[in-house]
């Protein structure tokens, strides 16, 4: 995967960050074709459109990428016949590979059957042979700003429920020392109803 570093700014910070902010992210994609020209022709236009891609050329060779290399995006042709496209998705799904990233089905237009079987199977969109790459880059930001908005309330409700469990805790020790201290009352005033009777006895037996 293409590394790059960021450079120290020395002049015109606030033009800089200004710039970084209109900037879209580079999004990392794995782009899975067995077609070595079609992954050499969506690879450089999406390069171009600020995406960081990676290549495998069959399923396989993705399953062992995404084991040291995660991806915002899962590009995928329909048309892999070493290890099928839903085969590949699922293989990928079931070892926790994918994260958060999105599949993406690439299709031809008359692949109709076979989008609707992947879009069954759990991928998140499909496009049709041939695209609009404006068009693609749009759908694919939009995937990811989804996915991002939902692993971010997934991470909220787990802060939630972790909390809601720590105040379970706490309420459950809470009542252990509210019942320890109502146990101590009692035996206090055990000690000091058996002191009464105890002095009421000496003073009996003074009498």
């Amino acid at each position: 995967m293409p590394i790059f570093k960021r450079n120290r700014i020395r002049h015109g910070e606030l033009d800089g960050a200004a710039e970084a902010l209109r900037s879209p992210r580079r999004l990392r994609l794995l782009l899975v074709d067995e077609n070595p020209t079609a992954r050499a022709v969506v690879a450089r236009r999406l390069s171009h459109l600020n995406y960081d891609v990676v290549l495998a050329e069959n399923g396989f060779i993705a399953l062992n990428l995404l084991v040291t290399r995660p991806v915002d995006i899962i590009l995928v042709d329909m048309g892999l016949t070493m290890l099928p496209a839903v085969g590949m998705m699922q293989k990928i799904r079931a070892a926790n590979l994918a994260g958060n990233a999105c599949f993406v089905m690439i299709a031809g237009r008359l692949d109709s059957q076979s989008t609707v079987e992947a879009l069954a199977a759990g991928a998140d969109d499909h496009v049709v042979k041939p695209f609009d790459f404006d068009v693609l880059d749009a759908r694919l930001r939009h995937l990811c700003q989804r996915a991002e908005q939902v692993g971010a309330l997934t991470r909220h409700n787990a802060e939630l429920d972790a909390r809601i469990a720590r105040r379970a805790v706490e309420l459950g020790e809470t009542r252990e020392a509210l019942r320890e201290m109502q146990l101590d009352r009692a035996r206090l005033v055990g000690s000091i109803q058996a002191l009464h009777d105890e002095v009421e006895r000496l003073h009996a037996a003074q009498g």
